[in-house]
């Protein structure tokens, strides 16, 4: 069985994916950033110069998928300019990490469809073919595992002492899928990972653990935890307080740590008093589930790890 193709369907997908590709060129140029020259030299590339390749047959992609993949790579932080499909990376014995979001490509090729065939035999012309696009979604080898080493590409190891010994001990402790790389920092629930940066992309690398602890107090929310309410949309209600949460969870285990926490910096200040204005109770209800989120923290190390007692304890429980 085969799909049938009308070409006033491929006319129109054609049609878009030149529109989305060309609005992303034009959002790079009013932007003031030339897409086809990437600022390599620039602190935000990780990766160096040279032409995107699959990593698989060794090809170099060309044409627009150039410029489509030397974004994603400054984008996003990327160590290096190879790339596989999900089938290429599982048949090099390794696979595509779980939650990574790939980039699209495209492919150009013409085709003549069996109705085109059929009115040239019947006329007695050539056959008229069809230009189109094809997308496909290919993965940088920095968002792949078990790859064969002399494909795999890693960030360089972070340098001894930008993480302190008892934060490190923490994140190995809880068991969080808790990745370092790229240039956000963030906690994804439906595939329950975090993501922050390497230590030495902050002006001050200190400021790291106030990052990581904060992405540790979301993922303590996670319904198989703490199952505390992480569906908010960005700038609403529900996220400011789980903001709020993790803040204040993140600063908890600091001192519990004996790590000196760091301000963060004010673009939650508003929505978090704004918050505090509508309900005089929501202040002891986000200090009440930072508490609980720091204890569940804390709760996976030995003792001795910490302070030697239990974690915070300082709160009162929400009325």
């Amino acid at each position: 069985m085969y799909q049938r193709f009308h070409r006033a369907d491929v006319g129109r997908d054609r049609t878009n994916l030149y529109q989305e590709i060309t609005d992303k060129i034009i959002a790079e140029l009013e932007a003031g950033h030339v897409p086809w020259v990437q600022p390599w030299g620039a602190a935000s590339a990780k990766a160096p110069l040279g032409m995107p390749r699959n990593a698989a047959t060794q090809r170099g992609y060309t044409g627009i998928n150039v410029l489509i993949l030397w974004h994603a790579v400054i984008d996003r932080g990327f160590s290096g300019q190879s790339w596989l499909t999900f089938r290429q990376a599982l048949g090099l014995g390794g696979h595509v990490r779980k939650g990574e979001r790939g980039t699209t490509v495209v492919y150009a090729d013409r085709f003549v469809p069996s109705e085109e065939r059929l009115r040239a035999e019947r006329d007695g012309d050539e056959p008229e073919a069809i230009p189109f696009l094809k997308r496909f979604t290919v993965f940088n080898t920095d968002q792949c595992q078990d790859l064969p080493p002399e494909l795999a590409t890693s960030s360089p190891s972070v340098p001894e002492g930008l993480i302190l010994p008892q934060a490190e001990a923490l994140i190995a402790a809880t068991g969080a899928d808790f990745r370092i790389g790229g240039d956000r920092a963030f906690y994804v629930p439906s595939d329950d990972y975090i993501q922050v940066p390497r230590p030495d992309s902050y002006f001050e690398p200190v400021n790291w653990h106030r990052t990581a602890l904060h992405e540790l107090g979301h993922w303590t929310g996670h319904p198989l935890r703490l199952a505390r309410d992480l569906s908010g949309n960005f700038a609403s209600n529900s996220y400011g307080k789980e903001e709020l949460v993790a803040e204040m969870a993140s600063a908890f285990v600091c001192a519990s740590l004996g790590i000196v926490p760091t301000v963060r910096h004010a673009d939650y200040l508003g929505a978090w008093l704004d918050i505090l204005r509508e309900d005089n109770r929501a202040i002891i209800r986000a200090a009440s589930a930072a508490s609980k989120a720091a204890d569940y923290l804390l709760a996976s190390l030995p003792a001795t790890a910490a302070t030697g007692e239990p974690a915070t304890g300082m709160v009162a429980q929400a009325g």
